[in-house]
Formats: structure tokens, sequence, C-alpha cells
């Protein structure tokens, strides 16, 4: 009987090993895909403002 029970204690807990490693892994590969996504609008909004500069310098020098 108290092989089972070890045995089952192991099992346990190499079961709730996995199923956390699991949990954290996708909610890490989620973050960085908002990350990821985010920096992709900064960039986006960064490359918006350069092409602006010069239609801006244009105007000016009207």
């Amino acid at each position: 009987m108290r092989k089972n029970s070890t045995l089952f204690l192991i099992l346990g807990i190499v079961l709730f090993l996995i199923i956390g490693y699991a949990y954290y892994h996708n909610t890490f590969v989620t973050m960085e895909e908002e990350i990821d996504g985010k920096w992709a609008e900064v960039e986006n909004n960064l490359q918006r403002r350069a092409d602006l500069i010069p239609n801006l310098v244009a105007t000016v020098k009207g």
C-alpha cells in the first residue's frame, strides 16, 4: 500500500510540473507575441514620422 501511495505522489508531482511548464510556456509565448506586436506599432509610428518630415520641410520652403 505504501508503494502505491509513493507512486501516486511522484506521478502527481510530475504531472503538476508538466502542466505548470505548459501553462507558463504558453503564457510567455503569448506575452512575447504581444510585445512584438506593440513594438511593430512603435516602428510604424516612427516610420510614419520619418516619412512626414520631408513633406513638412517642403511645405515650409513652399
